[in-house]
């Protein structure tokens, strides 16, 4: 009884706590993004050498990655005639950077977990897209055309900030609708390794004393179809328990970018051999990332 106790506050507190996080932050992006024209974030992708790259990162970290946004942008920007290394940037950091992730990160590991993890991730779109421009992947970009699958109807944005915080706010509730599922499903598996997992089993495999911690971690999140906002929770748990920060982040970015509804996302617009390239940048990044944490935490 004192474990089902420990299992259903946790539930109980992470979901509220999650649940305000992630409308607050939806919410405020999406406010932020009503007075920055889409036009002008494309045209700060567009600008060629690593300051393109590093507003690549900063422009996916800020756009949601879905196939009505990310996929649609991507293609258009290329097919305008976009440098391949900014557009590179922009999808790499678009799954595992992003506002709702950080500030996940900092309520629940703390500020310098979010600072490190925006460090890393930030560091690595931008070298990686870098990388991906000089070794040629540019020619592995499919012809084809995406439809709107949003519609082609936009809403217009009211001129007065009242009219534009109430679109902001029932934007981050249909957001919250999409993901919510994932969330709750994450917060319920890690209220059960919170209330009844052995902290010495988890210290034993999953320690920072275990080398193959991380790269094993980053694996976990491809074939368990989990989200940031799934993986987040259960990494809180398992950090909890004893989990190096390392293997947490490396669980995070390997299940927010390697996830296979979002490799097949870029498979319907890259060639296998760049989504393949892809998969081992977000990899190699949760790697990295995992290093980085238990070397500095």
């Amino acid at each position: 009884m004192n474990n089902l106790n420990k299992a259903l506050e946790y539930f109980a507190f992470i979901s509220v706590e999650l649940f305000i996080l992630f409308m607050g932050i939806s919410a405020a992006v999406a406010l932020a993004l009503m007075y920055i024209p889409q036009e002008k974030l494309k045209g700060w992708i567009s600008r060629r050498g690593i300051f393109g790259n590093f507003l690549g990162a900063l422009v996916g970290a800020l756009t949601p990655f879905c196939a009505c946004s990310t996929i649609p942008m991507t293609l258009g920007l290329l097919n305008a005639g976009s440098p391949f290394g900014p557009v590179m940037s922009f999808v790499i950091a678009s799954p595992i950077l992003n506002p709702i992730i950080l500030t996940m990160v900092a309520t629940l590991l703390g500020l310098k977990a979010a600072v490190i993890y925006a460090v890393v991730t930030l560091t690595a779109s931008i070298i990686f897209g870098l990388v991906l421009d000089k070794a040629g992947f540019g020619a592995h970009v499919r012809n084809v055309r995406i439809n709107n699958c949003c519609g082609d109807k936009k809403e217009e944005i009211p001129a007065t900030f009242g009219g534009k915080l109430k679109i902001a706010f029932g934007s981050a509730w249909g957001d919250f609708k999409k993901v919510s599922i994932y969330l709750f499903v994450g917060v319920g598996i890690g209220a059960v390794i919170y209330g009844y997992l052995p902290q010495e089993l988890i210290v034993q495999w999953a320690g920072p004393d275990n080398p193959l911690a991380i790269p094993v971690a980053a694996l976990v999140g491809i074939p368990l179809y989990i989200r940031a906002e799934t993986a987040i929770p259960i990494g809180m748990a398992l950090a909890e328990k004893g989990m190096s920060l390392g293997a947490v982040m490396a669980l995070i970015i390997g299940g927010a970018g390697m996830a296979i509804p979002e490799m097949s996302m870029l498979a319907s617009i890259f060639k296998k051999r760049l989504v393949a390239a892809i998969v081992v940048v977000i990899f190699s990044t949760a790697i990295l990332a995992g290093l980085t944490f238990n070397t500095i935490i």
